[in-house]
């Protein structure tokens, strides 16, 4: 009886052994590639404290940043989140970043990215989040992403998509949240109040 109980708590250990080593290491950071990243004014850093998943940002570089940029980038392993909106990047650049498959949230809003450059991420099937607001993006690049399974949330406002690309896409994905041209309506002014009906006469 306390062998067969030793026997499950020994196997149960080694199952946990077996979980933690499973879990994917990020080695460190390539020096040469955080070192270009910074001098264009971006920034490289872990998720958390006790994940050594990365963050790379260049949305606020204080060089222009173009496709070069995106070369660095791409020697750096286990990118979970990368913000590119607002550069120079083409969809050209983004063949770069094809191969990051740990990528979950990209942002390429207000950038030159169009249909090609799309084309490019359709091996990123860790892909959670993407930002696509005023590109060239139209429905034709858009059905690249009907295979990325893991897709929750995408902006094409101010690009060229349209409802029907967004149908098709969320036919594809359901559950996949699309935001599209926002519906402000406008604030209709106050109605005045109704005339109070004439003090009686004395």
């Amino acid at each position: 009886m306390r062998f067969t109980a030793l026997l499950v708590l020994f196997s149960g250990l080694a199952v946990s052994v077996l979980r933690a080593d499973d879990k994917p290491q990020v080695p460190p950071p390539n020096a040469e590639a955080v070192a270009a990243i910074k001098a264009l004014g971006g920034n490289v850093m872990q998720i958390a404290q006790n994940d050594a998943h990365l963050d790379v940002t260049l949305h606020l570089a204080s060089s222009d940043v173009t496709d070069d940029a995106l070369a660095q980038v791409a020697k750096l392993e286990g990118v979970v989140w990368l913000n590119l909106a607002g550069t120079k990047i083409t969809s050209a650049g983004l063949a770069h970043i094809k191969g990051m498959k740990s990528l979950q949230r990209l942002h390429l809003e207000k950038t030159e990215v169009g249909d090609e450059g799309v084309a490019q991420l359709t091996g990123l099937e860790n892909l959670e989040y993407l930002n696509l607001y005023a590109t060239k993006v139209s429905d034709a690049g858009l059905k690249n992403l009907n295979g990325l399974k893991n897709l929750k949330r995408v902006y094409v406002w101010q690009s060229q998509v349209t409802d029907a690309g967004i149908a098709e896409l969320k036919t594809a994905l359901p559950e996949v949240t699309v935001i599209g041209a926002l519906d402000l309506k406008p604030v209709e002014p106050a109605q005045p109040e109704e005339k109070k009906e004439e003090e009686k006469k004395e």
